[in-house]
This record gives C-alpha cells, structure tokens and sequence, in this order.
C-alpha cells in the first residue's frame, strides 16, 4: 500500500470520528468518577466511595476557593482520592492514593464533571527536536461542546465559577518553574537557579525594601503540589552582588583566551561528527536505491513479491528523510566558526566588560542575557551560610560560600554598643537627658534614626534594662512621701527644700520627679527669722553639659 492510500484511509478515519464527536457519541477516556456502562452511556461510577470523594472535592474548593487549601483538606483529613490506570498491564483498574495539587486542577477544569461533552480540548504539537508537546486550546477553539450530555456532579453555572475563581487566584499562567527567558526583573538568576536541597528549579519573588526592587528565590513547586511547606527561601541581593564579581573576576582575556581555544577545539570535533552524519545519510541513499532497484526489477503480475518489496523501499525512503532532517537540524545548531576579527573583538570585551556590567543604564534583561552565556545554572543551599555552586558554560565550576543575610529585624537592631552606653547612662542621667546625649555624640538607631526620649525608653524595656528609679531606690535613696515623713514636714516643703539646696535630690524622670538621698544628722529643720537661701547646703553643679546636683566641696 502506498504512502498516498495510508494519507486517504487516515484521513477518513479521522473524519469519521470528527463527525462521531459532533454528535456526542465518540467514545474517549473517562476521568475518574464516570464511567460507560453496557449501552456505552456515560453515568456516575457505581462505586459509591468514588462518587463521595469526588463531591467532597467540590465540595471543599467551594468552601476553601483554593486548589491548594483543597489538597490541605484531604491531607488533614488522611482522605485518599481515586483514579483509573491509562496503561500497563492493570489498565482501567481503580486505585487509591494522596491528592495532589496537579490532580485538584485537573478535576476542577474538566467539563465532563459538570456533564458537558467535549472535544479538541487539547492539541499535540511536533517539536523541532522531534518531541510531541500537548497544548491547551481557548474555549473557543474547541471542536465540539455539548452541554447537558450526560450526568455530571455539578451543574455547568458552578463549573464556570470555578474556572472564574482559579483565573482570579492563580499567581502565574503557563509553566513558569521551568527555565525561562530573562525578563525586566533584577533577579539576575532569575530561570537558571536551582534548588539544592531538592534539585527543583526556583522562582522569584520581589519585595520592596526602602524604595528598591529585591529579588527572593523561592523553591515552593513541592509545596504547591502537596500543600506542605516550601522547600527553601533566599534573599537574592547579596548572591547576585557576589555572582556579579565572579563574573567580573571571571572574565579577563587569559580566560577569553581558553575559550577561544576550547572553542576551536570543539568545532574540530564537530566537523569529524558532520562528517559521520554525511556517511550515514549516503548510505541511507544506498539502500533506498538498492531498495527502488529490487522493485523495479520484480515481475508486477506477482503482487506477494510487489507489495512486500514496495513496503521495503518506503521504510527505506522513510529512513532516509529522518536522516537528511536530524543531520539538517544538526548542521544549523553547529557554531559558527570563530574568525580573526571575532577573536579580537572578544579579546577587546575584558576591557569594556566592568564598564558595560557597571553601567547604571545597562537594562537588567542584558544582564541576565550576559550570565546565560557563561553560566549553566547555579544550585543553592541555605545553611548556617549560603553555599552557591556555579556551573559554567565550558563545563568548569565554582562554589562560594556567603553569608547568610540579615534578618529584618537584625538589620535594624541598635548596635549593642549604643545600648550598652544607655545602659551606663542610666546611673545618672533621665532617659530625656540619655537622648540628648547621645544625639551630641553623633549616635542614631538602627534605622539610623536620632534618638528621642520614647526611644530610648523603648530600648531600655525592650533589652530589660533597671529603670533609673530602681538604680536610685537600690542605693538607698527616699521617695518624697518617706522623707516627708522621716523629717516632719510635708511633701511640699521638702520640694521648697530641695529648691534651695537643703536637701539633696535626683530626678529619675523627665517631669522633675525626684528621689532623695538620707539627710543624716544634718536634716534641716523649719527655722523661723531666716531665709531659705541663707541656709543652702547644696548648689547646682553642670555636669557633661546636664543640669544636675552634687555636694559642695
């Protein structure tokens, strides 16, 4: 049979079944949860256990709106899902296991649960490698779609608000953890940088801190299919800063030498593999010769010997055109070679490449551009340090190890020296004074802030400090109502007294409240016929520029 007739009977069988899909009869693969029954009528699986947990997933994502709070339910709950084997030698039969998140999105955007038949949902496309690669087609590019064909566990209205609500929660379409292009984000690593710990590739994460864009690298692919907790997390500033380094390290012209050599190199290999493919695609041409002239050749009366010869001489032509196509494939995929001119233009990059990487007006996407030509990937572990392992282009790596960024509220702790030197303050000045002074001696916190006083009490609760009124009372001073009452006198007259220098006191708060030191002996007593100021015992002394009080000499 000829390549032509095989064209014809594919196309009508494809036709055929086209027309069986139009009207809703094509018989295709069921998900879980339906199944044919003798008459080939899609109904609800019989199996009760079945039909109770794919309604318990409806269910929950009503209730949760999350595919990934859905999968949480199940997994607290120790709830199993099912599902039908494709393929193998258990094909068609039901089997339990945990739900996934790739599963929960499957149920949830599949028509035929809310009973719509439909068709051309999906397409395969041929990949120049020679892959195939199945993609999803817009809604109004499906072939057929007939609501209402068959009983189903939600009505069609629900169906569409499901697909309302995931359009609304998704965070990013299309497969976005696999290696993509490099984009306007300053994540430098961002599509080459993987995880260490589970080898999945990392996605990015920006967060604002003090009016710049900072790049995180996120390993959560496992987290989002299972609902557990992610991986791992990095702040990326401080690993692109170091890798921006190496790289200027890196390239210099003795290492621009080497490549150019490896380069040369590696095309010598390349034109001894072209040369192979060559031999072998002539001696496809060969048998598909030798193949055409055995057919020739056969008497066509004798149609045993003819058909099988005819068959013969189309496997060959067939083998020869993957042939010429994998060995015109290879050929545009070949490096060009490096001529003399590119040899000195590369050489002249070592010197314009710290300028160019400097630049502030070089794009961030350049960049990324320029790291992709050298570096492969580049694996990450957190630790007690970050260790990042490079993998050049060339086959050569590197590791650094960095350390571990700053938490954000250690980057803005106060240095222990400031609170060390509040904590000396403390003996003899208010918490007012402690924030003078420490603005005098050019000190601020750490958001580089100059102190105030609720600062500064701030500090001394949060580091649990002894209040200056505590430090006072532990060294025997008296508050105004005990001396009051030791010398006789009300309160106010002790604070008369303290005015004119009879008494000794401290202030231990910014409002002039003090606490007083034991008169002893000498305890003032009320004297009549002679002024307060004839009498002072105390003066004012200024100490390291603050008012305060000491004995006379």
């Amino acid at each position: 049979m000829s390549e032509a007739e095989l064209h014809v009977i594919r196309a009508r069988l494809r036709g055929g079944m086209l027309n069986k899909a139009r009207r809703g009869e094509l018989k295709i693969a069921l998900p879980g949860g339906l199944v044919y029954d003798a008459n080939d009528r899609v109904v609800l699986d019989p199996d009760r256990r079945v039909q109770q947990s794919v309604r318990h997933l409806f269910q929950a994502f009503r209730r949760t709106g999350s595919a990934t709070a859905t999968v949480k339910v199940f997994r607290e709950q120790q709830l199993e899902f099912p599902r039908r084997l494709r393929g193998g030698p258990r094909k068609g039969q039901l089997v339990w296991g945990p739900l996934t998140h790739t599963r929960v999105l499957r149920v949830l955007h599949s028509p035929r649960y809310a009973g719509a038949f439909t068709f051309g949902r999906h397409r395969s496309v041929r990949q120049i490698d020679g892959s195939t690669r199945v993609r999803h087609q817009p809604r109004d590019q499906w072939h057929t779609l007939l609501r209402d064909a068959h009983p189903g566990y939600i009505s069609w209205e629900e169906y569409e608000d499901n697909q309302k609500r995931l359009r609304e929660s998704a965070q990013a379409h299309g497969a976005e953890r696999r290696k993509s292009p490099p984009r306007e984000g300053p994540a430098l690593l961002q599509g080459i940088v993987v995880c260490g710990v589970c080898g999945a590739r990392m996605t990015v994460r920006y967060h604002q801190r003090r009016g710049r864009l900072l790049p995180n690298y996120v390993c959560q692919s496992e987290g989002i299919e299972n609902a557990v907790p992610k991986c791992q997390e990095l702040t990326g500033a401080a690993i692109d800063e170091a890798i921006g380094t190496l790289l200027l390290e890196t390239v210099t012209p003795t290492a621009l030498e080497v490549a150019i050599q490896v380069q040369q190199e590696l095309e010598r290999r390349e034109r001894e593999v072209e040369s192979l493919r060559r031999c072998q695609v002539e001696q496809a041409r060969y048998e598909v010769e030798l193949a055409r002239s055995r057919f020739m050749q056969v008497d066509p009366n004798n149609r045993l010997v003819a058909d099988s010869l005819e068959a013969e001489w189309n496997e060959k032509l067939r083998t020869l055109a993957q042939a010429q196509e994998q060995h015109e494939k290879q050929c545009a995929a070949d490096r060009k070679a490096v001529s003399a001119h590119d040899r000195r233009r590369v050489l002249a990059l070592a010197s314009d490449f710290p300028a160019l990487w400097n630049n502030p007006a070089t794009p961030d996407r350049e960049r990324k551009r320029v790291v992709r030509l050298l570096i492969e990937d580049v694996t990450l572990i957190k630790g007690n340090e970050i260790t990042a392992h490079i993998r050049f282009k060339g086959g050569a790596s590197h590791t650094l190890h960095l350390p571990r960024p700053l938490r954000a509220w250690e980057a803005r702790k106060t240095h222990p020296d400031v609170v060390e030197e509040i904590d000396e303050l403390l003996n003899a000045h208010t918490e007012g004074e402690i924030a003078l002074l420490l603005c005098s001696r050019g000190l601020v916190s750490g958001l580089g802030k100059s102190f105030d006083r609720i600062m500064v009490q701030r500090l001394r609760r949060d580091y649990d400090l002894k209040p200056r009124y505590q430090r006072l009372r532990d060294a025997g001073l008296l508050t105004t109502d005990e001396i009051s009452q030791l010398l006789g006198v009300a309160a106010v007259t002790v604070k008369q007294w303290r005015r004119h220098g009879l008494l000794q006191g401290h202030p231990y708060n910014d409002k002039g409240q003090c606490l007083y030191e034991p008169p002893g002996d000498a305890a003032p007593t009320k004297l009549q016929g002679r002024k307060l100021s004839e009498r002072r015992r105390f003066s004012p002394v200024a100490s390291n520029g603050i008012n305060a009080v000491q004995y006379e000499a």
